[in-house]
């Protein structure tokens, strides 16, 4: 909860109960999917963490896109295809 407090609600304005629902639901997924978690290693619950590259070539040519959710208080950062 205190989690969600400070990286979600703390930073938002929440206009009504639909809203706040919304905000809830987009968190919740963005916590299980996609936050790095210390105690799984750096992984997300519902995810593997993966396996290090360690190929010089590939780490100068990595691409990352990063994903607004809500407007900006979150963000998603994956390996672009």
């Amino acid at each position: 909860m205190q989690s969600c407090r400070r990286e979600l609600l703390d930073r938002s304005l929440i206009w009504n109960e639909r809203h706040l629902r919304h905000a809830l639901r987009e968190y919740e997924l963005f916590y299980n999917r996609h936050r790095a978690h210390q105690a799984l290693n750096q992984s997300a619950p519902l995810h593997t963490v993966p396996d290090p590259i360690t190929d010089p070539e590939r780490i100068t040519d990595l691409n990352i896109r990063r994903r607004a959710r809500l407007g900006g208080v979150l963000h998603e950062y994956s390996h672009a295809a």
